[in-house]
């Protein structure tokens, strides 16, 4: 057995190195296949005796991270949780909060990574390794509006800013609650990325009819009645009513935009010069 030699734990350390050279912060078992030659059931066995022996930690079936020669113990780190995106998500986005974040749409700073994914999801809070994601499923045709940005070795894909505010004006939680989210839609009407157009499209193609009434709502109050997001997202209204807040109760139904306010949010105050 190579391992059992000098020789062979030599050509074991050379092999480990090659694989984090190319493999990078997060080792799955279809790559190390592919840097190492070899087939998927083999790498899987030299992934697996590689974390028994304290150079790599599983930490998902198939997915594995290195363990730095200096780390006090062989638990591991990932230093960007955004790097397990790709492989813990598949086809799958960095949005919400943590877009907000990136984009600078919010100083707020949250613990948790929020991730929309194709893949259907058994629990909205997931912990991998000690990290946690917050994540959201949604359909095939929904994987739009997103760029690629580099962590380190690794290409993630993020919502961009126009989709990042239409996401969390669908499901207001992925924003951190309404309040945040009326916050970042104001710095967004301040960004040199606001465009309208844009906005309107997204939220056509997002198809919840909640979206209008709650953008077009905010966008009259924060940007005047006559501004052209006002005007769009009124001529794309639907007969049915909604809640301004899902996550609470309006008690004052806004005709104009068939939309239920919670009692203090009448009148949102407007722009920040």
């Amino acid at each position: 057995m190579e391992d059992g030699k000098p020789q062979g734990r030599t050509r074991t350390r050379e092999r480990l190195g090659h694989l984090l050279r190319e493999g990078g912060e997060v080792l799955t078992v279809a790559n190390a296949a592919r840097i190492l030659e070899l087939s998927r059931p083999d790498a899987s066995k030299v992934l697996s005796r590689w974390s028994g022996q304290g150079w790599l930690n599983r930490i998902k079936r198939g997915i594995y991270i290195p363990v730095p020669v200096e780390a006090p113990s062989t638990e591991g780190a990932v230093e960007d949780a955004w790097a397990l995106v790709p492989e813990l998500f598949g086809q799958a986005y960095v949005g919400g909060w943590s877009a907000a974040e990136h984009w600078d749409l919010t100083e707020q700073i949250f613990s948790d990574t929020c991730v929309f994914t194709v893949k259907p999801v058994a629990r909205r809070l997931q912990v991998v390794h000690g990290i946690r994601f917050a994540v959201t499923h949604i359909a095939g045709n929904h994987l739009f509006g997103t760029r690629a940005v580099w962590r380190g070795r690794r290409k993630i894909n993020i919502s961009d800013p126009a989709r990042t505010v239409i996401d969390m004006l669908s499901c207001p939680w992925t924003g951190g609650g309404l309040s945040h989210v009326m916050e970042c839609l104001q710095c967004h009407f301040l960004s040199p990325d606001f465009d309208p157009v844009k906005l309107v499209e997204y939220g056509e193609r997002l198809a919840n009819a909640a979206v209008f009434k709650r953008l077009g709502f905010l966008a009259e109050r924060f940007l005047g009645p006559g501004h052209e997001l006002a005007v769009s997202c009124r001529s794309r209204l639907s007969k049915g009513r909604a809640q301004l807040d899902p996550s609470l109760k309006g008690d004052r139904l806004v005709t104009r935009w068939r939309l239920f306010i919670p009692r203090g949010m009448e009148n949102p105050s407007g722009i920040r010069p």
